[in-house]
């Protein structure tokens, strides 16, 4: 694969990158594929160029669909889907069969045994070769029976084992759909959902508040430092908020250098001191990495609180947090911000959170 071109080439020209690309690696013409190789080529993505070029020069369909899985997983849902419906209907029918083929067989065998009542009830033909002639047939036929009905039975488990292997991989797939690949939390398709949720009963607008969190001056340390650090910076932070709190606080990555944390049960005075903790948490963090050691720190972060009492929906409850945090950001970065306390103020058009 050809190197990444630069981020301002023009549109047409990095289109024509791709599409040359995808035809010297022999890669089949398909949405999703060209999804990949623009994503690669346009460099703003290193970690999946890296991947594009470990593919070598004639890369499988199948390996292409897994960095699609991995990157974009959203946009393969309606092929993963489909997918395994096929494979349970096929499963399904297949079942089918295999009761069709057992009633049959069980038919028969009744048949043979209305046959054998038939002729042990005609006195006048009973004799000891007939009854030897019942016996073997009805031997013969039960020993029929019984092997069919062990070859159905382990059929249908082998069938249900595959059925339970579908399952799985539809589950994986969920939760890969809802994680972020480079963290490992939730994902922003994943918190939106969460958000909504909030407001489906009197219970989550009463018991639930949401923190907003952005790295202070990001573009700063991955323009000094590079994206690898960035990344590495993104995934300590991530971890810091993710092992910091109760394992019933749902936390989420919005962004590029955005998190979320959606807490339940708490007053705002408890949710407050929870941001701040994770705040002084970071702040105190050491970020050093290399031969010699490179000092990236101290990152700092940015917070703001609404709880969901104080907003009419999930939208409204997003904006005024990020109202607090964006209040964060004016007034210094390296805080945490209640949207309460700035709620009274009047005449104040407050701007939503812009990138520093």
């Amino acid at each position: 694969m050809q190197p990444a071109v630069a981020h301002n080439e023009p549109s047409h020209d990095l289109a024509a990158n791709v599409v040359a690309t995808m035809r010297q690696m022999r890669v089949a013409s398909l949405p999703r594929n060209y999804e990949i190789f623009y994503e690669a080529l346009s460099g703003s993505n290193p970690r999946l160029s890296l991947e594009v070029i470990e593919l070598g020069h004639h890369p499988t369909q199948e390996r292409l669909d897994q960095i699609g899985r991995k990157y974009f997983a959203q946009n393969h849902n309606q092929s993963i889907v489909e997918q395994a419906r096929e494979v349970v209907a096929q499963e399904l029918e297949d079942i089918a069969r295999l009761l069709r083929s057992e009633h049959q067989h069980l038919e028969k065998y009744g048949q043979i045994l209305d046959q054998t009542s038939s002729g042990l009830n005609n006195r006048d033909l009973i004799s000891k070769e007939l009854l030897q002639k019942i016996a073997r047939a009805m031997t013969t036929a039960t020993n029929s029976t019984i092997d069919h009905g062990r070859q159905i039975a382990d059929t249908l488990s082998e069938k249900s084992a595959e059925l339970e292997s579908v399952k799985s991989k539809l589950e994986e797939y969920k939760r890969l759909a809802a994680t972020d690949p480079l963290t490992d939390i939730w994902n922003r398709r994943a918190f939106d959902k969460e958000l909504a949720a909030i407001y489906d009963s009197n219970r989550g607008i009463l018991f639930k508040a949401l923190i907003l969190a952005d790295i202070d001056s990001f573009k700063e340390v991955n323009d000094q430092y590079g994206h690898p650090v960035g990344d590495r910076i993104l995934k300590v932070i991530a971890d810091i908020l993710q092992s910091s709190t109760h394992e019933a606080v749902f936390v989420a990555r919005t962004g590029g250098e955005e998190f979320a944390l959606i807490v339940d049960g708490t007053s705002e005075q408890s949710t407050f001191e929870i941001a701040d903790h994770l705040r002084v948490l970071i702040e105190q963090t050491p970020f050093r990495w290399g031969e010699p050691q490179q000092d990236c720190g101290p990152i700092t972060v940015s917070m703001g609180v609404c709880m969901a009492s104080d907003a009419e929906s999930a939208d409204d409850l997003y904006a005024k947090a990020d109202s607090a945090l964006y209040r964060s950001k004016v007034d210094g970065r390296n805080r945490v911000t209640r949207y309460s306390d700035i709620s009274a103020r009047t005449g104040k058009n407050w701007k939503l959170y812009r990138k520093d």
